[in-house]
């Protein structure tokens, strides 16, 4: 299976959402870290990988998923859209301070707190942002980096930038797919997310 959706957004830009949305449109199961952290298949196939320097396998790094959003896959995408050419590219976005003022309070203290540093969520966090993950103007920047290349590497014709409360409409235009009737997902929310980490 190859992949037909490809995100481009960093975590906390309503990719649980878009995850959600791409299962509900019939584009799923989509690759999102919570499925590399409750699969142990992708989990050991991600850490086996994740910032390790080993040449990617993308068959089985994404096996049984047609779509990914979210952080590892999302720090891949330069890589994906070439290994993908005939993929859709999704880039969920929120406007720089709304993105840091969610991140401080979930990744962030979750690569302060995180014991498991082989984890492949700390692994990623830490090669986007290093040591400066606490580093405000920086992490902004790298934010605003991405935005910037992502819109300037991906044809206009290939890309959605899809924005937090934009709902069905751009998307299922984006994919050629009808609207359905339901409302779209808001999901992981920073109360969501800190809850989960709270159980784990």
């Amino acid at each position: 299976m190859s992949l037909q959706v490809i995100g481009t957004g960093f975590g906390r830009t309503g990719t649980d959402s878009m995850r959600e949305a791409l299962n509900i449109l019939g584009v799923g199961p989509c690759h999102h870290m919570f499925e590399v952290t409750q699969n142990p298949v992708m989990k050991a196939r991600w850490r086996a990988f994740v910032g390790t320097g080993k040449a990617p396998d993308w068959e089985a790094l994404f096996e049984g998923y047609p779509s990914c959003v979210d952080w590892p896959s999302a720090h891949y995408w330069r890589e994906l859209i070439v290994a993908y050419p005939d993929a859709r590219v999704i880039l969920t976005w929120r406007p720089a301070e709304s993105w840091w003022a969610s991140y401080e309070k979930t990744l962030m203290v979750f690569q302060q707190d995180c014991v498991d540093q082989e984890s492949v969520g700390y692994r990623t966090i830490d090669m986007v942002f290093g040591k400066r993950f606490e580093d405000r103007d920086y992490v902004i920047g790298l934010y605003e980096a991405n935005v910037a290349a992502v819109k300037a590497m991906v044809p206009a014709e290939r890309l959605l930038v899809h924005k937090i409360g934009d709902g069905w409409a751009p998307l299922c235009a984006h994919l050629g797919v009808a609207v359905p009737d339901v409302p779209y997902p808001r999901k992981n929310s920073t109360v969501e997310f800190g809850e989960r980490q709270a159980k784990d």
